[in-house]
């Protein structure tokens, strides 16, 4: 008798044939079914009890902390794996399930990086949403390719009772409004060829809950018409469940999108790795991995951490470029610079992770006994790394956290770089000396919910302080060169500060223009700023672009600048991080350094002698180029029915915000603020008071701008009163 094969033995067979590998996330805006999604598919490819497959009372499969279930939102990305038969072939589909908040939009941007395609659901009520657009920002810019599903279609008969034709023509808008997006946002070459199609079956509808979904191609093979669908809601519960298992099932139609429709990682590496991997493409590793070769070097990315509770083992999740990985083997990373062994190998069988042996490139895996951060390149012998992963936002809220008995610092401590390397969009900063450690992260749910995680699952009792909010220094014009001499009088160093250009700026925080010291002549930067209208006699001059900030070398014919230059970007990047004004990082700056006298003789002319003559010949020309803070801004779009828009309005007006527009929709208002996130601690509690309840926002984009002259001082005077620094410090 044959033994049947078992789901997992297929997986692990599967594995080994690249071209039948998709490597898939689904991303959303909040609430708009991606969980669900993921629960049915994962139902249907036999890893779950059907009956209980996305409902919302039982929880959902892939919620594995508590504090998800309570909110019923997604707030880690789950992995899962599921083998789907397409034209009578196997193909192994792994799926990466990510949150839609956008509090937590660093946990799509590090999942993005391990996928090639990606399903994004519109809510067939709601349309394109703010997140939505997010997300096809984060896909796009890892060059990750976007297939449609317009979910929750039984709303539009239940809650709108639209006819068929007016169906049609809802699908029709939520899929042009789409293509928009992407000939807005996509790269030139992918403008027209990433568009979704309604006749080429790259976009899909139906309702995940309900476990049914339909493509043009494949009513056209079932011979189902808009009609029949619009009589699925006047059957009854069983007879309209056997319908639709019959006719319209949810796996068959996603997954067949999937395979049809999105690459695979032979195909995808192709124009992916250019985008993500800036080393040289015609070594022998560039090769391996434009190639997706198994045989090749190894290159594995981690793009996520999990802790596993019962062991407090750290498991790293990621995907494997080239090569193959066995278990036992020595492997590099190349960020932390140091060695270390792979202990174990797991692929997911569903969501649970299992252990093999080897496993080839082009798969989703996990490894454990490596300690590295996320977004850690893992090679065997030191390689140039991957493009550090960028975060759409960077955190602007930070709460002081200590710990309420003294005996637990050392805890909290451990617990604290525990956090960071779960959740890289969190930024931790930890002073050991005066037990307060500081968190940073994108909004106040956010960090709610890492610190209720410090409370529950690692059992620590913490207190934290009101949020505190990041701003940021710069400059109004160019200052004259300001001198700043050494302490020992021998050594004068004259730098001028400036504001930095702002497409300049823009091409850095877009990735464009790469951050990091200057050595070599770099081909890469000089084509990027010859393009924004530098000259090469200014390109030559670059030394160092620091946090969205420019250091350039204006001297001539110096002997000894080759021996200090070192220690003059040091004190620049000092003086980046902690400003002139209230020690807040600066940003749009760009400091020349016109000229130096230096002693002849090495000894006189150390660190000691150097930085605090560059930090106070810096201060001194950010304060004569008129130096100013910078405070947050964030775009909201906040919806709510018609007769609150005056409330609204009013409370956007008392938060010092200013109303961008309005947009109206059956009965609904969609209203585009910019506020300062200075005003708006308890801003949800304050909104839902306002509206009863029905009011919610969700953020768009986020920017720094000008204090009020008005208010500066104080914001000042309160920083350094926080910061406990002296008048003349």
């Amino acid at each position: 008798m044959v033994e049947k094969e078992s789901q997992f033995d297929k997986i692990k067979r599967l594995s080994k044939n690249q071209k039948h590998i998709r490597n898939i996330a689904t991303s959303a805006h909040i609430h708009h079914g991606k969980t669900a999604l993921t629960d049915n598919l994962l139902a249907a490819s036999g890893h779950m009890a059907t009956k209980s497959a996305g409902s919302l009372e039982e929880g959902m499969t892939t919620w594995q902390h508590a504090d998800e279930q309570e909110r019923l939102m997604t707030v880690d990305a789950a992995n899962v794996s599921m083998v789907h038969n397409f034209h009578g072939q196997e193909y192994l589909i792994n799926l990466i399930d990510t949150p839609g908040h956008v509090d937590f939009s660093g946990n799509v941007t590090r999942a993005m990086r391990a996928i090639d395609g990606t399903v994004v659901l519109v809510d067939a009520v709601e349309g394109i949403m703010p997140q939505t657009e997010t997300v096809i920002k984060q896909a796009l810019r890892e060059r990750v390719k976007p297939v449609l599903f317009i979910n929750k279609v039984d709303r539009l008969f239940k809650e709108l009772k639209l006819t068929p034709e007016q169906m049609q023509q809802r699908f029709i808008n939520i899929f042009h409004a789409f293509n928009d997006l992407i000939r807005k946002i996509a790269e030139e070459d992918y403008k027209e060829k990433w568009l979704v199609d309604i006749k080429d079956g790259s976009v899909a509808f139906g309702s995940a809950r309900e476990n049914w979904a339909l493509s043009v191609p494949f009513m056209a093979k079932k011979a189902i018409t808009f009609k029949d669908i619009a009589r699925l809601y006047e059957m009854e519960e069983k007879e309209k469940k056997e319908w639709v298992w019959k006719n319209a099932p949810l796996y068959e139609v996603l997954l067949d999108m999937v395979v049809k429709h999105l690459p695979n990682p032979i195909e995808a590496q192709k124009y992916r790795i250019p985008k993500i991997w800036h080393g040289e493409l015609d070594s022998d590793f560039g090769k391996s991995l434009l190639s997706c070769d198994p045989d090749g070097k190894v290159a594995f990315v981690i793009t996520r951490i999990v802790i596993d509770p019962r062991s407090g083992k750290e498991i790293s999740a990621g995907r494997l470029f080239s090569g193959t990985l066995h278990s036992g083997v020595d492997v590099y990373l190349n960020l932390a610079k140091k060695k270390q062994k792979v202990q174990q190998l797991f692929v997911y069988n569903g969501i649970r992770p299992e252990q093999v042996d080897d496993i080839g490139s082009g798969n989703v895996l996990a490894i454990s006994g490596v300690t590295g951060e996320a977004g850690e390149t893992i090679t065997l012998e030191p390689e140039t790394p991957f493009e550090e992963l960028k975060h759409i936002f960077e955190p602007v809220i930070t709460k002081a956290i200590e710990v309420k008995k003294t005996a637990d610092l050392p805890k909290l401590v451990e617990i604290l770089k525990k956090v960071a390397k779960e959740d890289p969009s969190i930024k931790v900063e930890i002073n050991e000396q005066t037990g307060e450690s500081l968190i940073s992260g994108m909004g106040e749910l956010h960090l709610e919910i890492i610190e209720n995680r410090i409370k529950t699952e690692k059992g620590l009792d913490v207190k934290t302080s009101e949020p505190i909010i990041v701003y940021r220094e710069t400059v109004g014009k160019e200052s004259p060169a300001v001198e700043g001499r050494s302490p020992n009088k021998h050594n004068s160093f004259y730098l001028k500060a400036e504001p930095l250009e702002d497409n300049v700026y823009e091409a850095i925080k877009s990735g464009e223009l790469r951050e990091g010291r200057i050595k070599k002549k770099s081909q890469d930067i000089a084509d990027v700023l010859s393009k924004l209208g530098w000259t090469g006699d200014s390109i030559r001059k670059i030394r160092d672009v620091y946090k969205g900030n420019v250091f350039m070398d204006e001297t001539r014919g110096e002997v000894h600048i080759g021996e200090v230059i070192e220690m003059v970007l040091d004190a620049f990047e000092m003086v980046v991080d902690q400003g002139p004004l209230a020690r807040e990082p600066c940003m749009k700056l760009k400091i020349s350094l016109e000229d130096i006298r230096l002693h002849e003789d090495a000894i006189h002319r150390g660190p000691a002698q150097v930085y605090p003559a560059v930090r106070e010949s810096m201060t001194e020309a950010m304060r004569k180029g008129g130096a100013y803070i910078l405070e947050p801004l964030q775009v909201h779009v906040i919806e709510v029915p018609d007769k609150f828009m005056s409330i609204v309005t009013k409370l956007v007006v008392s938060k010092r915000g200013q109303l961008l527009e309005v947009k109206h929709t059956e009965g609904h208002a969609d209203m585009k603020t910019k506020l300062p996130v200075a005003e708006m601690i308890g801003w949800s509690s304050d909104l839902r008071s306002a509206t009863e309840g029905r009011g919610t926002s969700s953020l768009l984009d986020q920017s720094f701008e000008k204090v009020p002259a008005s208010l500066q001082p104080d914001v000042v005077r309160k920083i350094r009163q926080r910061k406990g620094l002296a008048e003349n410090q």
